[in-house]
């Protein structure tokens, strides 16, 4: 079965509602740089940017979903790049032994890219178009 465009970005918007209720940035704006090299390394793809912290229950739900999800799309353009927050490494390295991610994890133990997008909560989700634009 074969996907247009319009479909996928409608079936991504559709998944993104039911994971993350919070808006961090305003959709069709640029995403700004948020200084994390596995980010940058996916331009001209779908991403689906997550932040996460090891002692965040719902990210321990959300990541079986995140591997799915990639699994599904990912051969359709689709990238998903989680942002892990904690201060220590080897919390997050703990987190991931237990709950394995088949999908990019970035690290920013400073914050400084959630400051960037006024991420409040764990987890949040941020959807971006090949061209650098916040879709949801």
């Amino acid at each position: 079965m074969s996907m247009n465009l319009k479909s996928f970005q409608i079936v991504l918007i559709a998944l993104l509602i039911q994971a993350s209720p919070v808006w961090a940035v305003e959709a069709g704006k640029p995403l700004p740089d948020l200084g994390l090299a596995e980010v940058q390394k996916t331009k001209g793809q779908y991403i689906y940017i997550d932040y996460w912290a090891s002692w965040c229950g719902p990210c321990r739900q959300s990541f079986p979903w995140m591997n799915s999800l990639q699994a599904k799309l990912g051969p359709k353009g689709l990238k998903v790049v989680a942002v892990n927050v904690d201060a220590k490494r080897a919390d997050a390295d703990k987190f991931l032994l237990y709950t394995p991610a088949q999908f990019t994890i970035a690290y920013d133990p400073q914050g400084e890219s959630a400051k960037k997008l006024a991420i409040k909560t764990m987890p949040t989700s941020i959807l971006v178009s090949p061209e650098g634009r916040v879709l949801f």
